[in-house]
């Protein structure tokens, strides 16, 4: 049994993204297992950390210069290996940030790929079918490399170890014949093979695995099919080219659907992955992520993918990489052993969830909803499901509510949301509230990211219907992340529902930059008056803020014992006379209580400096300067304090708000410079950062008079009061 689990974003590309220009030139494994090394068709290499979906590193040649193999991490010493303009090689690490000043080395020839091994070190496959290993090659950059192949281009590569042996295998092309070369390199063995022609067809492409001595190589044929070859490793044979035959392992078809694959991936010895467009006569092609079990010639899961992908697929650590839109997806599978009861989705097995992807009804048909929700089911029962799930179409408005609450005992997650998917909205939210108050299952955030999907399905279908108060008890009340609903936060931006968005800003760890950006630019671009009569969180403002209405300045009287005489009252009078005068050249905030504690929920958002200043870059100058002075009047009111820190529940810190201030100044400085309205604010700024400097500066000179005093204090232990006059000269 195989079924995919949830998804997450990993990293936008694009504008403010990786992948600039010319999308992804490859994905391969970092120096830990939760690592993965992103290199875009450019200039840029990019390490990121799966599980928290942030880069750990970038790193860029030059202009003009191009990155032309995938980045790849060396696992012996740590280090990363790539190669630019074909030829030139370098070498860095972690602390490494200019490669200008990393090793360099030229070589002799054009290097079509670097496969990184975990026990065999890196292996240097060249355009001509030289291969070298790296310790080998950097004796001598400079050296010869025999032309292997003539006139053949290198289609295909991928390396194994197998006992302590590397092993390079690679497929070319000439005239519309394939070739196959294995390559033993300890034995420097060279074996060449000629692939069995296909009538009508040709292979798009090939990925392969090795196993008692045996390479079994898949190939995904232009006819919906995928052919298996087999190739030992122990060759008798002196014979210079072989035959090699192959044998159909699969037909990427189901009820008269045919998938047109364009990247193979296997999972294990019973399962492979295709992404493809799925055609049908008559219809649009869909783009879908399948998983086949080829034991049994059977689909077991899918999930289509209406943004469009560039047809690339990795997989690495139980996870599918590939685009979807214009951001870099991440879903995780699960496979488990092959048996001919999962094969026809009959297996029964209680500690499964049937929770395996998200429910867009938007996209999905009716074959794609069985698909989706039931991930089991086999192409031989497609037809008779197709009839039972239009049977439950045609009669799911005819429920009735005490019907509906009977059926989460009976049903799974995703034939009852499928079954609720017409149901009146009241009858709708009450079966969606009893099914989160279930206890607690290991797929229960799984559950509830379905849920969340399913109400801004809905919200889409219906414009009008928009469950403010559920959506914001859910986020409020479960631990939930972006990437479990990924398009709630759209849907609230779209609502322009402030409070919801607020909190999701609080609580989801994963927001990318682009979305952080959006909340921005909504609350600083919304008036005031209108923020008067939305519900907003103030735990975070109310024991901070200033603020001026109607002119007057709004202080708080403090009575004391409830009550004053005549005389106190006189003199109360002239404190805050003398007081108001005082804090008239101190500026108030810049903004109303609402808009504060909207930009507090921004600054507690995590962020990547590299992702979020191209998107700082393009907010209007008038929103950037008025963003500027409430940072501004921040700094300022934690300076005030010994300890740096606000009053309040959950306020900002004074380093959150010194980055984004350095990260404002970065994006608009220019602009800022050029503008009026900002040149009193960016000469406060600098005077009270100045005044900071030099007060610390002071404080640093006696420094060591304080140590030594404190030294002097804790060898007397005195029993008496005393008092002690020390003078600092």
């Amino acid at each position: 049994m195989a079924a995919l689990c949830e998804s997450f974003t990993l990293c936008g590309l694009g504008p403010g993204g990786v992948g600039l220009g010319g999308g992804i030139l490859a994905l391969e494994p970092g120096p830990d297992p939760d690592h993965v090394l992103l290199t875009d068709r450019g200039r840029t290499a990019t390490l990121f950390k799966v599980s928290d979906q942030k880069p750990l590193g970038c790193w860029s040649v030059k202009h003009g210069q191009v990155i032309t193999c995938p980045v790849v991490c060396n696992f012996e010493t740590h280090e990363y290996i790539a190669v630019h303009d074909d030829k030139v090689l370098r070498i860095w690490n972690n602390k490494d940030i200019n490669l200008d000043k990393v090793f360099k080395a030229t070589l002799s020839a054009d290097v079509y790929r670097i496969h990184s091994l975990p026990n065999g070190g890196p292996l240097v496959l060249f355009r001509g079918g030289g291969v070298r290993t790296l310790d080998v090659l950097l004796e001598a950059p400079q050296q010869d490399i025999e032309n292997v192949i003539s006139d053949e281009v290198i289609k295909w590569s991928e390396a194994f170890m197998e006992g302590q042996q590397p092993v390079l295998i690679f497929a070319t092309e000439k005239d519309g014949d394939f070739f196959v070369y294995v390559q033993k390199l300890k034995m420097n063995n060279l074996h060449k093979y000629k692939l069995e022609q296909q009538k009508l067809s040709k292979p798009l492409t090939f990925t392969a695995y090795i196993k008692n001595q045996i390479i079994t190589l898949l190939c995904l044929y232009s006819n919906a099919s995928v052919y298996k070859v087999l190739i030992p490793l122990q060759q008798n044979n002196e014979e210079e080219e072989q035959i090699l035959s192959q044998s159909l392992l699969l037909n990427l078809s189901v009820s008269g659907s045919v998938l047109k694959g364009t990247s193979l991936v296997v999972l294990d010895k019973d399962y492979v992955a295709v992404l493809g467009s799925l055609t049908a006569s008559g219809e649009e092609p869909k783009e879908c992520l399948t998983i086949w079990n080829t034991k049994f010639q059977t689909l077991q899961t899918s999930k289509e993918l209406p943004l469009g992908t560039s047809g690339q697929l990795w997989c690495y650590e139980e996870k599918f990489f590939f685009t979807h839109g214009k951001v870099l997806t991440a879903i995780m599978y699960k496979c488990e052993i092959a048996s001919l009861a999962a094969a026809v989705g009959k297996l029964k097995d209680s500690q499964t969830s049937d929770v395996s992807s998200f429910v867009n009804w938007d996209t999905l048909e009716d074959e794609e909803l069985v698909v989706s929700f039931q991930s089991q089911q086999s192409v031989a029962l497609k037809s008779e499901s197709r009839m039972t799930l239009r049977s439950k179409k045609n009669t799911v408005a005819e429920v009735q509510p005490d019907t509906l609450s009977a059926q989460p005992d009976t049903l799974s997650v995703g034939q009852l949301l499928l079954n609720l998917k017409d149901a009146p909205t009241t009858a709708f939210e009450d079966e969606l509230r009893q099914l989160m108050s279930k206890g607690r299952t290991p797929d229960f955030h799984a559950t509830i990211g379905c849920v969340v999907t399913a109400l801004i399905n809905r919200c889409k279908t219906n414009p009008k219907y928009y469950p403010q108060n559920l959506l914001l008890q859910i986020v409020q009340t479960q631990d939930l992340s972006y990437s479990l609903c990924p398009d709630l936060m759209a849907v609230a931006l779209e609502k322009e529902d402030m409070h919801l968005l607020q909190t999701c800003l609080q609580r989801f760890p994963d927001i990318p930059e682009e979305i952080t950006y959006a909340c921005l630019k909504m609350f600083l671009s919304i008036s005031e008056a209108c923020l008067q009569r939305v519900d907003v969180n103030l735990e975070s403002v109310i024991c901070y803020i200033d603020i001026e209405f109607n002119n007057k300045e709004v202080k708080t009287e403090i009575v004391e014992n409830g009550f004053r005489t005549e005389q106190e009252q006189d003199i109360w009078d002239t404190k805050v006379s003398k007081e108001t005068c005082l804090t008239n050249n101190v500026e108030l905030c810049p903004v109303g209580p609402q808009k504060a504690a909207l930009l507090n929920a921004v600054l507690h958002s995590a962020y990547s400096e590299a992702f979020l200043l191209p998107h700082l870059k393009n907010l209007p100058a008038q929103q950037a300067v008025l963003f500027l002075r409430y940072l501004y009047y921040l700094y300022v009111k934690c300076s005030e304090k010994i300890n740096t820190a606000l009053p309040g529940i959950s306020p900002p810190t004074i380093n959150q708000i010194m980055d984004w201030m350095c990260l404002l100044l970065d994006a608009h400085f220019t602009v800022m410079v050029m503008l009026p309205e900002a040149k009193e604010l960016l000469s406060n700024l600098h005077k009270f950062v100045r005044a900071q400097v030099r007060f610390y500066s002071e404080l640093n000179k006696i420094e060591g008079s304080l140590q030594e005093l404190q030294r002097l204090n804790h060898q007397k232990d005195s029993q008496t009061y005393s008092i002690e006059v020390l003078e600092i000269i």
